[in-house]
């Protein structure tokens, strides 16, 4: 009787799991956004998990950043896209648009209604009816997807195959059932030889058909600077027209394989349903138990978000072996590529949520940057597809690092530490690839300023790859850079003014600039000020508590951060930026949620040894910055980082320092989750008594001993079992206070290489 009463309650417990995942992504969130304020600065993105393309509708010119934005009520076509950022824009683009009886192919004009209530979006299907009465469903695969198009039963039936701007071509088959083309559209960053190679067929013959090339009719097909064309299908009554694509970076026949091995002889519904089954083991890795659905909403629709970029820009050649062609150099070779990410965002949550639930893309992803590294002489940075002069750091030294400190090896060390050296020793083809300033720094122990524009953040960040490079290198058993490196890990010192308590800007002379105000946004520092960047020391947060005057005073600093006025100056901007106007919305001081650099700020209470403010504060964001609608974010979502801070935020623990194998305890937010790991084993996290109230920890068990730690070692994690917390809605100040309890500071272990 025991034993059957157990495993009921065994299955009660799966069955309140969310098995299908996915039907909780609202991929509508963020969307309501603008050049002015951001809610996300995102697109409903139709994708497979990392897919190398993605499908979104289109409100906006070809040319606009904001391809869809939800305020809008007109669509102007269905868009094959790559863009990872408004701010990025797009590359390798071209759009599919159904009309009836009025031809507008260019897409100023190209414009039909539409409203939200007949609209469908989720990752792996987006349906919407058109004004016009239209119906158009789309469902992806990686490199592939199919169109079912529902025209009224009357009318003339058009198709408009838009393929952009900078170099197009487009050639209609004999047949009329099959269209080639490419796209080379771009906004820097590719080789001269750079196009997105596609196939889109057809399962009923053209009619008519015609072709505009650069603003005028031709009478044949073939390229241009801005090719268009367009199509006249007599479907039968009661029928669809179903389009099939897909694209290739390398070539025409590899667009054709892609488009035999991933759509095949399948159906729509079938290769809808294969790309539901997709998202929801990818999802699925994590499974919540709770009763709050909109939680639920947040969270997959989130993880979703994290789980688009950096995309796949590899293929599978004949053999089934993974090539991909270079960004870098424009040729084609084996080995798998990432693209479309920007490090500075993206190296603290995003990667390491891949390092610990999906380590076999971090895997993958490790890889490609080796082979950046090997096409271009430097790590990249911001890439989209190639390099791009975007932000500051070698952040891509910390995706190395994590991941081997993490147990993902499969890569080529040696390789990569010579790549590390490089890049942190020479300055790239953009400024944001290699290390800017890089020969004052080594010099100085900083870069200073006005010499290099935002040099104070990037002698922070400079400071902890120099953290990561040691840490590597002692692992490589170089103890002469890590030595080397290990000294240059203390040069955030050197910016630190003592008598202000604040990270400031210093000349090539040593001095400090003046003026000086905390709230000044800009000049020294990147979309922010030194109330954001004097936290940035993510590898010595018990070094910048002792330039504080010790733990209790930067407590009452990061308290001081919450209480102040959330004013700013615009400084060397000479204008508001949105990131400014954001700050300001939120009300909750100088605490800036809606950028990066700020956001793994509210943890440091722990090295403070007053982690109940940190359960206090964590909570507070995750329930009043986020949510499931348009509206969802309190900034840009960058690529899945402000997602990714989330989805660690409610598990209860989040990563403060990449490249120590540790995450810093939090609070909570669900009642039971089960992480589910690709080695077979599951990690679950209980938090009894939990519910909007009961925001801090009263106590907690691991494996069922007592747990008083700030932190909890990913080894921990991996191995499988239960951390089980109970809330309170008061805070327990006798938890978390002792020396053990801290987590990780190089100034405590300093020469502690592994643990």
């Amino acid at each position: 009787m025991r034993k059957i009463l157990a495993l009921f309650l065994f299955i009660q417990v799966l069955s309140s799991y969310a098995t299908n995942p996915v039907q909780y992504v609202n991929p509508l969130i963020g969307t309501y956004s603008s050049y002015n304020f951001s809610h996300g600065n995102t697109y409903p993105a139709i994708a497979r998990p990392w897919g190398m393309n993605f499908w979104s509708p289109q409100t906006g010119e070809n040319k606009s950043g904001w391809m869809y934005v939800y305020s809008d009520s007109i669509i102007r076509g269905f868009r094959q896209t790559h863009q990872p950022s408004p701010w990025i824009n797009d590359y390798g683009t071209f759009s599919i648009m159904p009309l009836v009886n009025e031809l507008k192919i260019f897409d100023k004009d190209r414009k039909v209604g539409f409203t939200h209530s007949n609209e469908v979006s989720t990752p792996y299907y987006y349906r919407v009816k058109m004004d016009n009465g239209v119906t158009t469903e789309i469902t992806p695969t990686e490199r592939a997807a199919m169109l079912r198009i529902k025209y009224p039963d009357s009318g003339v039936k058009y198709l408009i195959i838009d393929a952009y701007h900078q170099g197009s071509m487009l050639r209609l088959d004999p047949t009329g059932r099959r269209l080639t083309g490419y796209a080379k559209n771009n906004n820097g960053g590719v080789p001269a030889n750079f196009a997105n190679y596609f196939i889109i067929e057809f399962n009923y013959p053209v009619k008519l058909s015609g072709v505009n090339i650069d603003g005028k009719e031709s009478a044949t097909w073939g390229d241009g600077n801005h090719v268009i064309g367009y199509l006249q299908f007599d479907v039968p009554k009661g029928a669809t027209l179903l389009v099939k694509t897909a694209s290739s970076f390398i070539s025409l026949d590899q667009a054709a394989l892609n488009f035999s091995r991933e759509l095949g002889n399948n159906s729509f519904d079938q290769t809808c349903e294969q790309s539901k089954q997709a998202w929801n083991e990818a999802l699925g890795r994590i499974e919540i138990k709770d009763a709050n659905t909109e939680n639920k909403r947040v969270f997959y629709s989130c993880l979703y978000r994290t789980l688009l970029f950096p995309r796949m820009f590899y293929e599978f050649d004949i053999l089934n072996k993974p090539i991909h062609y270079s960004p870098y150099n424009g040729k084609v070779t084996p080995g798998y590529m990432y693209t479309d990410n920007g490090f500075w965002d993206t190296f603290r949550a995003v990667h390491p949520l891949f390092t610990l639930v999906y380590p076999e893309v971090t895997e993958r992803i490790i890889q490609s940057l080796v082979s950046v590294y090997k096409e271009s002489g430097f790590l990249p940075e911001w890439m989209s597809p190639g390099h791009r002069g975007c932000m500051i750091g070698n952040n891509s030294v910390s995706l190395i690092t994590d991941a081997w400190m993490k147990g993902i090896r499969n890569f080529d060390s040696k390789k990569a530490l010579e790549a590390m050296l490089k890049t942190t020793n020479a300055q790239g083809p953009v400024h944001s690839v290699g290390r800017n300033g890089f020969e004052e720094y080594n010099r100085l122990g900083y870069v200073p300023y006005p010499d290099y524009n935002e040099a104070s953040a990037k002698t922070l960040e400079y400071a902890y790859a120099d953290w990561c490079v040691s840490r590597f290198a002692g692992e490589m058993s170089d103890v002469t850079v890590q030595g080397l490196y290990a000294r240059k890990a203390m040069n955030y010192k050197n910016l630190f003014d003592r008598n202000l308590g604040f990270m400031r800007a210093k000349d090539k002379n040593g001095n400090w600039i003046e003026p000086f105000n905390p709230i000044e946004w800009g000049g020294p520092f990147t979309e922010g000020s030194s109330w954001h960047y004097t936290w940035s020391v993510f590898h010595d947060p018990e070094g910048l508590a002792q330039m504080m005057g010790g733990r209790r005073s930067m407590a009452t600093r990061l308290d001081s951060m919450f209480s102040s006025p959330p004013t700013f100056l615009i400084g060397k901007y000479g204008q508001v930026i949105h990131e400014m106007t954001e700050m300001v919305a939120l009300n909750m001081g100088q605490y800036a949620h809606g950028n990066q650099p700020v956001q793994h700020a509210i943890y440091l209470y722990n090295y403070a040894q007053q982690p109940w403010k940190a359960q206090f504060h964590l909570r507070e964001v995750m329930t009043k910055l986020y949510n499931s609608t348009p509206k969802g974010y309190c900034g840009d979502e960058d690529n899945g980082q402000t997602s990714a801070w989330y989805v660690f935020s409610a598990l209860g623990f989040y990563p403060v320092c990449p490249g120590q194998p540790e995450y810093v305890i939090g609070s909570p937010l669900f009642k039971q989750v089960k992480i589910n790991f690709s080695n077979g084993k599951s990690f679950v996290i209980q938090a009894q008594q939990n519910n909007s109230q009961n925001v801090y920890i009263n106590n907690a068990t691991l494996n069922g001993n007592s747990f008083t730690r700030s932190y909890i070692s990913h080894k921990e994690i991996i191995a499988g079992g239960e951390l089980n917390f109970t809330m309170s809605n008061q805070p327990n100040k006798k938890r978390g206070i002792l020396e053990t309890d801290v987590p990780y500071s190089f100034s405590l272990k300093r020469y502690k290489i592994s643990d």
